[in-house]
C-alpha cells in the first residue's frame, strides 16, 4: 500500500493505523482502539477518525461490526482494487443500448433473480405504509381539488432539512424542491443548466440512467475515468477541462454506481476548485448516501459556497423503489428548476409527501436506516464470500461502504454482454459492464447487487452464473 505525502489530519491517523496493521500490532481478527481512544491519542475530532477508518475499510484492511467497533480483516494477499481505464475520451453524443429498457421491463435493475420471492418483510416499510395511510385518511376534500405548490410539501421539506443537518449539511427548507425521484431531479438539473450540444462530463463506469438523459436532451458526453476506491479522477477531469468547453459534470461522490466508490474530501474540494476556475456546473447524484454502512457522509453540496452544485436525491434506494419522491437543491438554478418542474409535472401527490414527512418526524426513517445498515452489510459480505470462492484469476471485486452493488472485473476473455441472453433463458438477469459506458468498455465487468436477501434460489442463480461466464 503506497503512501503519498500527508496533507490532512485523517491521513495521519490512517497512516498510523496502517503501520500498526502492517507491523502486526493488531493481528487478523483483532479489534482496533475505539474511536474515542483514537480521538484522544491523536487529538482530532470524531469525524477525522471516522474518515481514516472508512478509508482503511474501503481498501479491505479493516471492517466495522455493529456495536462492536473496527476489526482487522486483511488477507495475506488482499484483493487488488479494480482499475479504471486511463484513456481520455473525446466528447460525443450518447447512444444508450436498448438493454437498459429490457432490464427495467423485467423489474431487475437490482435483482439477479426477480422471480425469487423476497421473504424478509421490512418493519420500516410497514411503518411507512401506516404513515401514508394516516395521511390519506386525514386528506380533506378541499385539498384534493388543488395541486400542491411547485416546491412541494413544506412539512416534508422541513424534515429533509433536519435529516441533512444530521449528516453535516445545513440547508433551509425553502432551498429544496420535491421531485418524483432522483432521475427527474437530474433531468431538471440538466435542463436548467445546459443547452443542446453542450458537453457534460460523467464518471466511467457510471450510471446508465444519466447517459439515457444526456441522449434524450441532445447533450454530448465525455467520460472521466473513475476509481472503485476514490471515484472520479480529478487529474483526468482537469485535463479535459483544459481541452474542451465542458459545461457540467454529473458525479455521485457517495457510493457511486456501479462500484460503490466514496470520494475523499480532498477530491471533493479539488472538484469544486476546478468548477470555480472553469465555470462548471456540478450536478451531484446523492441517491446512495443514506445506504451508508457506517456514518452517512456529508454531501459535496455541503462544501458549496457559490451555489454551483445542484444536489439530487430520493428515497428509492434507501426505503423503496416504489416510493417516487425525491428532492433537489438547485443552488443558483433553483427558481428555474421549479418552473421546469411545473411545466413537466405540475405537482407531486400531497398525501404521499405528508405520509413520508410523518414517517420521518416520528423516527421511522432513522430507525429504518439503522436496521438497513446491518442488513445490507450482511448481504454484501455474503455476496463477497460467495464470489471469493470462484476459482477465477485474475478477478477483482470492489468492497463498497455503501450503495447496493459491487463491481466485478473478470478476465478479459469473459464477455458479460454475450452472456446476457443465455442467462435470461435460465431466469437470471445480469447487468453487464458495457451498460455503464458509451465507449464499449467494461465487456469483462459485471455489476452484482446485494439489495435482496441471498436465499437458496439466488445463491443457486449465482452459482449458475459462474458456470455461464466461464464455460
Amino acid at each position: 500500500m503506497s503512501r503519498s505525502p500527508l496533507r490532512y489530519r485523517y491521513q495521519q491517523v490512517e497512516a498510523w493505523l496502517f503501520e500498526g496493521i502492517e507491523q502486526k500490532r493488531w493481528r487478523l481478527g483483532e479489534k482496533l482502539p475505539s474511536i474515542r481512544r483514537l480521538c484522544q491519542l491523536h487529538q482530532v475530532s470524531k469525524a477525522t477518525v471516522l474518515h481514516a477508518l472508512m478509508h482503511l475499510e474501503a481498501q479491505g484492511w479493516i471492517e466495522a461490526r455493529p456495536k462492536s467497533g473496527y476489526f482487522v480483516t486483511y488477507h495475506v494477499n488482499p484483493p487488488k482494487a479494480a482499475q479504471s481505464h486511463n484513456i481520455l475520451d473525446v466528447p460525443r453524443l450518447a447512444n444508450v443500448s436498448d438493454l437498459f429498457l429490457d432490464i427495467m421491463q423485467r423489474s431487475a435493475a437490482f435483482d439477479l433473480l426477480p422471480s425469487s420471492p423476497t421473504l424478509e418483510e421490512s418493519p420500516g416499510i410497514r411503518t411507512l405504509n401506516r404513515s401514508i395511510a394516516r395521511a390519506l385518511r386525514q386528506q380533506n376534500t378541499q385539498e384534493s381539488q388543488y395541486y400542491d405548490s411547485p416546491a412541494g410539501d413544506a412539512g416534508l421539506r422541513s424534515q429533509l432539512s433536519i435529516h441533512q443537518a444530521r449528516r453535516g449539511w445545513r440547508v433551509e427548507s425553502d432551498e429544496l424542491c420535491i421531485t418524483s425521484g432522483t432521475q427527474q431531479g437530474l433531468f431538471l438539473a440538466l435542463m436548467a443548466s445546459c443547452q443542446p450540444g453542450d458537453i457534460v462530463a460523467v464518471e466511467s463506469p457510471g450510471f446508465y440512467g444519466v447517459l439515457q438523459l444526456l441522449e434524450t436532451l441532445g447533450l454530448q458526453v465525455i467520460e472521466v475515468p473513475s476509481s472503485v476506491n476514490h471515484g472520479m479522477d480529478m487529474e483526468a477531469l482537469e485535463t479535459m477541462l483544459q481541452r474542451w468547453p465542458i459545461r457540467a459534470c454529473v458525479v455521485a461522490p457517495a457510493f457511486s454506481t456501479p462500484s460503490g466508490a466514496l470520494m475523499p474530501i480532498d477530491r471533493q474540494r479539488r472538484l469544486l476548485d476546478l468548477a470555480e476556475r472553469h465555470d462548471l456546473v456540478v450536478i451531484e447524484d446523492d441517491i446512495y448516501a443514506d445506504t451508508a454502512l457506517g456514518e452517512i457522509p456529508a454531501p459535496l453540496k455541503a462544501l458549496d459556497t457559490s451555489g454551483r452544485v445542484i444536489l439530487c436525491s430520493s428515497f428509492s434506494k434507501s426505503v423503496s423503489r416504489d416510493l417516487r419522491i425525491g428532492w433537489i437543491c438547485g443552488g443558483r438554478w433553483h427558481q428555474q428548476i421549479q418552473q421546469l418542474k411545473v411545466v413537466t409535472q405540475l405537482a407531486n401527490s400531497r398525501f404521499l409527501q405528508q405520509g413520508v414527512a410523518h414517517f420521518m418526524a416520528e423516527g421511522g426513517f432513522a430507525a429504518h436506516l439503522r436496521r438497513q445498515r446491518q442488513v445490507l452489510q450482511r448481504r454484501r459480505d455474503q455476496l463477497m464470500m460467495s464470489l471469493n470462492e470462484w476459482p477465477i484469476q485474475p478477478m477483482t471485486i470492489s468492497r463498497p461502504l455503501g450503495g447496493l452493488s459491487i463491481w466485478l472485473e473478470l478476465p478479459e476473455a469473459v464477455n458479460t454482454l454475450n452472456a446476457y441472453s443465455e442467462a435470461l433463458r435460465q431466469g437470471i438477469v445480469i447487468t453487464p459492464g458495457p451498460l455503464f459506458s458509451i465507449s464499449g468498455r467494461y465487456a469483462n465487468c459485471l455489476r452484482l447487487s446485494f439489495a435482496h436477501p441471498w436465499n437458496k434460489q439466488r445463491l443457486q442463480a449465482l452459482a449458475r452464473l459462474k458456470t455461464l461466464l466461464f464455460k
